[in-house]
């Protein structure tokens, strides 16, 4: 193989497909809460998540965890999965349906090119809704490279934006 190849710059990201144990309660919480729309849903052991009419950003199903645990949070697998909003305000909105449902947070971090807020869903997989900051405000090292970080977020200040 050859060292110097990269993944085409128009490749993305499509979809991540969870197993869940209780698929009513995770459409309370990927449908209700964060306002996906179900595409398909087939019985009590699928169901196909969008935003915006795409066949599906998030896959939820029972197949090989029905009525199970999650997993030991010391073992390997998903850390968390990233919802990016188009904006700050988006963002804001969904944090305050989250603050609304009683979900509690994780955490909640200014990364310098992105905000983040960090939450878990009911079988206890990762979820950071975030949005990015314009590119050209992204903090960069004298060589050019990003230069992330994980310093606090004002919530407050997040949630005085859609207000």
């Amino acid at each position: 193989m050859s060292d110097d190849y990269t993944i085409d710059p128009e490749a993305q990201v499509g979809h991540v497909h969870l197993k869940v144990s209780d698929l009513d309660r995770s459409l309370a919480f990927w449908r209700d809460v964060l306002g996906f729309e179900v595409q398909e849903r087939i019985d009590d052991e699928a169901a196909f998540l969008s935003a915006g009419g795409y066949h599906h950003h998030i896959g939820l199903n029972t197949w090989l965890s029905h009525g199970a645990g999650p997993p030991a949070r010391s073992t390997t697998g998903l850390f968390h999965v990233a919802i990016r909003y188009p904006t700050r305000s988006t963002l804001a909105v969904a944090l305050r349906r989250v603050i609304a449902a009683g979900i509690p947070l994780d955490g909640a971090a200014d990364h310098g090119a992105s905000e983040a807020v960090y939450l878990r869903d009911p079988d206890e997989n990762g979820v950071e809704l975030y949005c990015d900051r314009p590119r050209q405000q992204w903090p960069r090292r004298d060589d050019g490279s990003l230069a992330l970080r994980t310093e606090p977020l004002d919530l407050n200040r997040l949630l005085g934006e859609d207000s």
